[in-house]
């Protein structure tokens, strides 16, 4: 479902983008092209700040935004999603966030007020919370990182792990052609 919020802001989605019906994009979103959609996921931008200004959501081009998903912002903050990023089933970005390029984040995973920098993997169920992981970082499932984390604790994606996350974009990517070519069939 694609509809207005409160302040009557629309999305704005790319044409080549898929949507599951089943979604609900509300307000101040940008999807770029080819960006897959799926069900059941929530991306709102819909809460102003206390000046009455309310920043977009941004999903970049060739990103995917998988089963479950929340994606939202208090006080008007932005929340930026990267070209060729996999945000998976049932995580909840809630911003002001900025995630980067290429990035993978698990299942069940949340981030909340923090940048993730390109190339970063945040494995299943784990919470970066309120502070910046640099370029290339791999945060490992049912981890917690925060303000206070050591980085120099937290591994760096190695070849495997960056294959994984190829491969889950790689697939998501090719259902948007999928989903699109089917989308008006009973």
């Amino acid at each position: 479902m694609i509809r207005k919020n409160p302040n009557g802001d629309l999305p704005v989605i790319h044409q080549s983008a898929f949507v599951d019906p089943t979604a609900i994009i509300c307000g101040r979103v940008v999807v770029h092209e080819n960006v897959f959609i799926g069900p059941y996921a929530v991306i709102r931008a819909d809460e102003v700040g206390p000046d009455g200004g309310m920043q977009p959501i941004v999903i970049g081009a060739n990103s995917n935004i998988q089963d479950g998903v929340i994606i939202h912002s208090r006080a008007g903050g932005s929340v930026v999603i990267g070209a060729g990023t996999s945000i998976a089933h049932r995580a909840i970005v809630h911003g002001p966030c900025d995630v980067g390029h290429r990035v993978f984040i698990g299942f069940n995973s949340v981030l909340y007020n923090c940048s993730i920098g390109d190339d970063c993997v945040v494995r299943h169920n784990a919470v970066v919370d309120g502070c910046r992981l640099p370029r290339g970082f791999h945060v490992p499932s049912t981890e917690r990182i925060g303000p206070g984390t050591d980085l120099q604790l937290i591994p760096r994606v190695t070849a495997d792990v960056a294959e994984f996350s190829e491969d889950v974009a790689r697939t998501n990517n090719q259902f948007v052609t999928g989903y699109k070519r089917i989308q008006n069939e009973l």
